[in-house]
C-alpha cells in the first residue's frame, strides 16, 4: 500500500518508511503498542517527497513487512529483527506472512515498471531514498547519542559504483552541507551510521549503468522520537534542504550523460 504520484524528470523520492498503518489480521496479532511502533518507523519523510515530480510514499508500517530489506528478512520475526521489540503475540501464521510478502513483491514490481520508463525517458536517474533515525535510545530524559557516530545526516552509498556516480554523491553531499539551515550547516556525513537497505541494493543491481540511489537518512533532531511531536519547522527546513540540492544533481546528471 502506497502513493504513488508520476511526474516528468529524472528525479524519484521514495520515503519507504513513512508508513503506520497495518492490516486488521496483523493488527490482531501485533504485541507492540502503536508508539513504540512510531518510534522505529520514519513519520514525516513522506513531506519531504515533494521535493521531486516523481515521488513514492508507502503507507504499510515496516512492522507488518519492511520493504528495505531482503525478502527474507522483510517480515520481523523474533526481536533481534526489530531492535529488541517483541513484535507477535504469537507466532504469525505462513498465510499472514504470504498476504504481507504479497505487497513486498507488488512494491518492488512497481518501482520497476516506475523506473524503467524514467529510464526511457532521461536515460541516468537518481532515486533520492528518505529516512530517518533515532538518536535518544536511552529513553526520553537520557543522553543523546554521541555527536561522532551520528551525523545529522548519514548519506548511504555503500553499494553504489562510486567511479560512475561520485560526481552526483559529491555535489548533493556540498549542496546539503552548504545550506543555511536553521541552528548552523547540517553535519551531512557519508556511510558513518548506515551504507543503505534494501531499496538502494536493488536500483544498482537492477540499473547498474543508469541508477542512483542515495539513501539519506535524517537524524531526529526535528521530532521527539518518544512522542512522535515533530517541529514543524525543522521538518520544513530539512524539506528546502533536499530542495536545494535538486539543480546539482540535475546538472551533474547533464553532465555524466
Amino acid at each position: 500500500m502506497w502513493q504513488l504520484e508520476r511526474g516528468d524528470g529524472p528525479i524519484v523520492a521514495v520515503a519507504i518508511h513513512h508508513g503506520h498503518a497495518v492490516r486488521d489480521e496483523v493488527a490482531a496479532l501485533l504485541a507492540i503498542d502503536d508508539r513504540s511502533r512510531l518510534r522505529e518507523e520514519d513519520p514525516f519523510t513522506g513531506e519531504w517527497t515533494t521535493i521531486a515530480p516523481t515521488r513514492c510514499v508507502v503507507l504499510r508500517s515496516r512492522f507488518e513487512v519492511d520493504l528495505n530489506r531482503p525478502r527474507d528478512r522483510a517480515v520481523y520475526r523474533k526481536p533481534a529483527d526489530a531492535w529488541g521489540l517483541e513484535v507477535w503475540k504469537r507466532e504469525p501464521p505462513d498465510d499472514l506472512i504470504s498476504r504481507s510478502m504479497s505487497e513486498y513483491d507488488a512494491f518492488y514490481t512497481a518501482m520497476r515498471g516506475l523506473l524503467e520508463d524514467v529510464e526511457r525517458r532521461h536515460g541516468g536517474f537518481v532515486v533520492f531514498d528518505l529516512h530517518s533515525y533515532n538518536h535518544r535510545r536511552e529513553g526520553p530524559e537520557g543522553p543523546p547519542a554521541d555527536e561522532s557516530g551520528n551525523p545529522q545526516v548519514n548519506v548511504g552509498t555503500g553499494t553504489l559504483d562510486r567511479t560512475r556516480w561520485a560526481g552526483v554523491v559529491d555535489r548533493f553531499t556540498a549542496a546539503l552541507r552548504s545550506y543555511d539551515f536553521p541552528g548552523g550547516r547540517l553535519d551531512v556525513r557519508e556511510n558513518v551510521k548506515f551504507k543503505g537497505g534494501r531499496l538502494a541494493r536493488w536500483v544498482h543491481e537492477t540499473f547498474p549503468s543508469t541508477g542512483c540511489a542515495l539513501a539519506i537518512e535524517f537524524k531526529k533532531v526535528f521530532m521527539d522520537e518518544w512522542t512522535g511531536e515533530a517541529d514543524e519547522g525543522l521538518v520544513t527546513a530539512i524539506g528546502d534542504a533536499l530542495r536545494s540540492t535538486v539543480p546539482e544533481v540535475l546538472d551533474e546528471l547533464r553532465r555524466a550523460a
